[in-house]
């Protein structure tokens, strides 16, 4: 497994990551306590050594399995958790239920410190710089319960917040082929040693390249139109055509990786067979030629289209 070094925590991340939000979250299917910790420890295995969570996984389920899976590989190990919402589903950004919330998570972690603590997507007044919750992470880490801080966001225009207003050590941020704009402050969040994170590597699945125009979604991927079905469908087929290839999953890693600003590539994994796919699609290297020709692809027919997530 590959690593890159990251400064703020002096520390090499694995270029997967593991994410959590699948751990016996019916959300993605049936998987039991039991089996959510077998595919963390084989994660670790294989050289992973990022994992990233939330309270709000499975109502805590997630913390809990990664927790007891790496509890005799904590020094190794790099986790990420967030803030914002809760075990019992509800939402919180107050900034007197950070603490609340991180001994929470310690104790589900079976950890006496995490990694880091990032906000889970929140409102626009706290990237805006306009409360205390900053000054409230500052403290927290100076007691030792974290080494770290930042946020999860998804567009271009939170990134710039959070690098106009908050001195963050972490950032996760949506950024895909589809979702391409969060790069053109890649160079800002390198100068600062911050550890990027990628979240929805995949497209939710699309830049596997097993979806089409037919594809039929449930769960938490039927919040497609039938017009974003047809749009996304035709993107992939226009992604397939440039790679000369069905199956996308290395080159959409690939591409992400492409970037040195990139830390790791958070990828959700139900299975073994997942998860050894996305490890080896880290090996493969994009060429210079079809980087250009996705990021041509971007800016002439994908950014017109607005595509939600």
């Amino acid at each position: 497994m590959n690593k890159r070094y990251v400064r703020r925590f002096n520390v090499c991340i694995s270029e997967i990551g593991f994410g959590g939000w699948q751990l016996a979250n019916p959300l993605w299917g049936s998987m039991t306590y039991e089996e959510g910790i077998e595919l963390v420890r084989a994660a670790y295995e294989k050289g992973i050594n990022f994992f990233d969570t939330a309270p709000g996984y499975s109502n805590g389920l997630s913390e809990r399995i990664i927790g007891e899976a790496l509890k005799d590989v904590r020094e190794n190990v790099f986790i990420n958790t967030k803030f914002g919402h809760n075990a019992l589903g509800e939402t919180d950004f107050s900034e007197e239920a950070i603490e609340r919330s991180i001994n929470e998570s310690l104790q589900r972690l079976q950890t006496t410190y995490i990694d880091s603590v990032i906000l889970h997507n929140p409102p626009r007044e706290i990237l805006e710089g306009k409360t205390k919750h900053e000054e409230e992470f500052q403290r927290i880490k100076r007691m030792g319960k974290i080494r770290g801080y930042g946020v999860s966001i998804d567009t271009l225009e939170e990134l710039e917040l959070v690098l106009s207003n908050w001195d963050v050590d972490v950032i996760e941020i949506l950024f895909n082929i589809m979702h391409q704009s969060p790069k053109y402050l890649f160079d800002k969040v390198k100068e600062r040693g911050i550890l990027l994170a990628i979240k929805v590597p995949l497209d939710s699945g699309w830049l596997t390249g097993k979806y089409n125009s037919n594809s039929k979604f449930e769960g938490i991927r039927a919040r497609w139109s039938q017009d974003v079905i047809l749009k996304r469908a035709m993107i992939v087929d226009k992604i397939k055509a440039i790679v000369k290839d069905e199956d996308l999953v290395k080159y959409a890693i690939g591409f992400i990786l492409s970037f040195d600003a990139v830390t790791t590539v958070i990828t959700g994994v139900k299975n073994i067979q997942q998860l050894e796919t996305n490890i080896k699609a880290s090996e493969f290297k994009l060429s210079d030629e079809l980087k250009r020709e996705l990021e041509r692809l971007y800016e002439e027919e994908i950014k017109p289209l607005n595509l939600p997530w």
